[in-house]
């Protein structure tokens, strides 16, 4: 059993240039890997078309990668406790350059499949890197606001494929689109080897693979990461706010296209300010999960009500909404998002340091299983409600519906992890009475 007593050293109070250039670099990574995430929901329409498939098969494509990337959380997270954040990031960023050349060279569906396999592999290195990194080289009353500009920088991801990608893949064709790509992945690759490492201390008894954490036993581990209650509070923090994943992964541009008739330009624009809210935002919700501290679970259930309703609000009408009306709620959406990190934060404070990244990992399996479920639901209904013709907004109003169900899912466990952990810190915090 892992003993929770030992602990990493924490980095000294003084935020250093290195530790900056660190992380930054690790920031780097994650935009990539955002930019492979989001790349299929700006190509979703031509897809379609590449693949010759429906919108319940296009699903699959979003489904598979989100699917990937949630299950390999875990995983993933005690390979980057085990062998370290930054040969992690390397061998993340090489096998996203192979999975899009692969997807930029095939029009085979199943070989298309394949490639997203690899791309939500290699999406699940970054993001857990960077959270190990954080603690080993930003100083701990810093991180909650390291953490939102992580989350916030990474949208940057959004724009490149809203942009510069989605102008490359309409002039230049599929294959040239995703085939660089790949090839920025191998430059990130290098970046990474370069500039990131574990650990300030560079003897090897401060790295982790060698800590005593790495030598405990794949079950010890699990079993260890799987009772605490702040993963699971983290797990349903990240579920209730998937809308924003749903929203720019996958069938953001077919709604604003297909079903309320706006150009591709118009909706990489929308993209473009939800990703510049999200990275505004970041820090100051930084600020806000730092004092809010352990009521940071009531504040992510006033969040994910307002996003909620907002969305009730968008598809009330009967006819479809305009372009303002899909900016503002991409405004509001955007805005509280960032509100599901906050469970990494509770992750962070509560959970064994030699355990970050597995701890982490459980957390934020929640808000992608709910996108990968809520995903392939609105596929499915789409093609349902549609007889398998055109998709129009009446369509996507009812299919959007799916989204409500799997909050309402999640809504409850917060609910219910919410109470567990208090209980599990007045326990605690009697021990430490005694």
């Amino acid at each position: 059993m892992p003993d929770s007593t030992a602990k990493v050293p924490a980095p000294s109070d003084r935020l250093s240039r290195r530790a900056l250039m660190v992380w930054f670099a690790g920031v780097i990574a994650y935009i990539l890997a955002i930019t492979g995430r989001t790349s299929m929901g700006v190509a979703g329409v031509e897809a379609m078309e590449h693949f010759q498939i429906d919108a319940s098969r296009l699903a699959v494509f979003t489904s598979v990668q989100v699917g990937v990337y949630a299950c390999a959380q875990i995983p993933m997270g005690m390979l980057i406790d085990r062998f370290g954040a930054r040969r992690m990031l390397v061998v993340g960023a090489l096998m996203m350059g192979i999975g899009q050349v692969l997807l930029g060279v095939t029009s085979s569906f199943p070989v298309a499949i394949l490639a997203r396999v690899i791309v939500g592999t290699a999406d699940a290195t970054a993001f857990l890197s960077v959270m190990r990194i954080l603690p080993a080289w930003i100083p701990i009353r810093k991180t909650p606001v390291f953490t939102q500009l992580t989350g916030g920088l990474g949208y940057v991801g959004q724009f490149m494929s809203a942009v510069p990608f989605s102008m490359l893949l309409h002039s230049q064709g599929w294959s040239t689109a995703f085939i660089s790509l790949g090839a920025g992945s191998v430059l990130v690759a290098l970046l990474t080897w370069v500039v990131v490492a574990d650990s300030p201390d560079p003897t090897p008894a401060a790295t982790v693979g060698t800590s005593a954490g790495a030598r405990n036993s794949i079950g010890a581990t699990l079993s260890f990461v799987v009772r605490q209650p702040a993963c699971w509070l983290g797990f349903f923090i990240h579920f209730t706010l998937m809308s924003q994943v749903v929203f720019t992964l996958l069938w953001g541009v077919p709604l604003m296209t297909l079903g309320m008739g706006l150009t591709e330009s118009q909706a990489s624009g929308i993209l473009v300010v939800n990703m510049v809210v999200s990275v505004l935002v970041g820090p100051l919700m930084g600020v806000v999960s730092a004092r809010a501290g352990r009521r940071r679970p009531e504040v992510v259930m006033v969040a994910t009500l307002i996003v909620a309703a907002s969305w009730v609000m968008f598809f009330m009408s009967p006819d479809p909404r305009s372009f303002a009306a899909v900016a503002v709620i991409n405004i509001f959406v955007p805005a509280l998002a960032p509100a599901a990190n906050y469970g990494f934060d509770t992750v962070r404070e509560e959970v064994d340091r030699r355990f970050t990244a597995t701890a982490t990992g459980l957390s934020n399996m929640g808000g992608f299983l709910a996108a990968m479920v809520a995903a392939q639901a609105v596929g499915f209904v789409l093609d349902a409600v549609s007889d398998g013709g055109d998709y129009a907004w009446a369509d996507f109003r009812v299919a959007w519906c799916a989204l409500g169900v799997v909050w309402i899912f999640g809504f409850i466990g917060l609910l219910v992890s919410r109470v567990t952990m208090q209980r599990w810190r007045m326990v605690e915090d009697n021990r430490a009475d005694l």
